[in-house]
């Protein structure tokens, strides 16, 4: 199976950065992701993954009480940081299509592949909130439909760019004098509904040929270019009949948009609390459960429904039918589902989503949290796991110093890294560059072409 770590803010649960065991968070520091950044390698992760947002979502009338994980810098200039504290360990930055340019973003990843020899991945979202439209020149969010569009878009144009220099295009001659070979080097010349970008990029082919690509969007559009175009979707799930449910409606889509099953890796998300008994590892929880402020609960619920109002509603009762709304559809639909299917009060599933939103909670002693983790891959319910930990860095080392041994006596997990890229990691093929310098074209290359259309020189 594969593992990402998922560092979310200094927990993934709401009051993670207030339990004793949780250190002491300087999230403006590099030392917070350094110190995950080392656990999850010597943990033999896949790779590390950094969600992002670029607009701030205060929770109305709490905001004392507001997530640290609000507190978000770049994930590209923190990966690249990384880069230099780490060897293996892939480095998946969230960046969104919505609120970015496909020549700048395409830039930044290449950027992290190279000076990471080849772990780079991309999160591709198309965001969620009007708060980042109002950061970017917008009164309100793109449409539902109209993100996707223009997410396909700015993927096709991101892989272009990337594709834009043949690799062996850079190959230094000093005898010569000549760094690369002009014949190698394409532009791209793209005109599309969303995006007009010339190219190509300011340096060679990356290393994977293309940075991973990840993307966690779970509804019908969502799902649709995940399998079109993702190497990765992230997803998260409640229950083992819903993620085999998701795993294989994903995998037929992918069979049906012509590409092999297998070429696309399905990891849902995991928060594991692990402990040397399972009763201890219950009272960490009912201790940070008993941490999380009712108010602030409902409040990030309604965050979910993109800014429903709840209060009309009691507590106590059921969860009430939510409008439609421009937000994440298939994180509400998991909700509602999640509120239905046990029966919760409108409290119990607030507290239940700011505890871990709606992926998988497990306690207990390693050897139960790994029977968990091997019944659902078993199942085939996910090809891996992104493990959430609750608490940081403690939760996390846990897991790698406890959970992991036992997968890998399992035969279940690697015992060392068998390559040094993220798709060797993941067993994914490197996308295959066109040598257009091989095929002789009467037509000059890209610097040619610009000499041709170049005045002549009155010197």
């Amino acid at each position: 199976m594969h593992l990402f770590a998922m560092p979310m803010g200094s927990g993934a649960h709401v009051a993670g950065w207030r339990h004793p065991l949780a250190a002491d968070s300087d999230l403006h520091g590099i030392a917070h992701y350094r110190a995950i950044a080392e656990i999850a390698e010597r943990g033999l992760f896949d790779a590390l993954f950094l969600a992002d947002a670029q607009g701030f979502r205060p929770v109305p009338g709490r905001d004392a009480f507001a997530r640290l994980d609000a507190l978000r810098m770049d994930p590209v200039t923190i990966l690249a940081a990384l880069s230099t504290a780490t060897s293996r360990l892939g480095l998946i930055a969230t960046l969104s299509t919505s609120y970015n340019e496909p020549y700048s973003a395409a830039r930044r990843l290449a950027t992290l592949d190279h000076l990471s020899g080849g772990r780079a991945g991309w999160n591709v979202v198309t965001s969620t909130t009007d708060h980042e439209a109002r950061n970017f020149g917008r009164d309100a969010h793109f449409g539902h439909a109209e993100r996707y569009a223009r997410a396909e878009e700015f993927v096709a144009v991101a892989r272009g760019l990337w594709d834009g220099w043949d690799d062996g295009a850079v190959a230094p001659d000093r005898a010569t004098g000549r760094y690369s070979d002009p014949e190698g080097i394409h532009a791209l010349r793209h005109v599309g509904a969303f995006f007009r970008v010339e190219g190509p990029l300011t340096m060679g082919r990356p290393p994977q040929g293309h940075p991973v690509i990840v993307q966690a969007g779970s509804s019908g559009a969502g799902l649709d270019l995940a399998a079109r175009s993702a190497d990765v979707v992230f997803t998260s799930h409640p229950s083992i009949d819903s993620a085999v449910a998701f795993y294989r409606d994903l995998k037929a889509r992918v069979a049906s948009a012509g590409r092999a099953p297998d070429a696309l890796r399905i990891l849902t998300a995991i928060q594991p609390i692990v402990a040397d008994s399972e009763a201890e590892a219950s009272a960490i929880a009912a201790d940070l459960d008993a941490l999380i402020d009712p108010a602030l609960a409902i409040a990030m619920l309604e965050m979910q429904f993109a800014g429903f109002d709840l209060s009309p509603y009691d507590p106590d009762g059921p969860l009430p039918p939510i409008p439609p709304n421009n937000a994440s559809q298939g994180s509400q639909q998991r909700i509602v589902a999640q509120a239905a299917c046990e029966r919760l009060s409108l409290i119990q599933i607030a507290r239940q989503v700011a505890a871990g939103r709606t992926s998988r909670t497990v306690n207990g002693a390693p050897e139960q949290v790994a029977d968990l983790l091997a019944d659902w891959f078993a199942a085939g319910a996910a090809d891996g796991f992104v493990i959430a930990a609750p608490i940081l860095p403690d939760m996390l080392a846990r897991f790698v110093d406890g959970v992991v041994p036992v997968l890998q006596a399992r035969g279940l997990f690697r015992t060392a890294y068998a390559g040094t890229t993220l798709r060797d990691h993941l067993d994914l093929p490197r996308p295959a560059g066109e040598d257009r310098r091989a095929a002789k074209r009467p037509q000059p290359g890209f610097w040619s072409q610009q000499e041709s259309r170049r005045p002549a020189s009155p010197c």
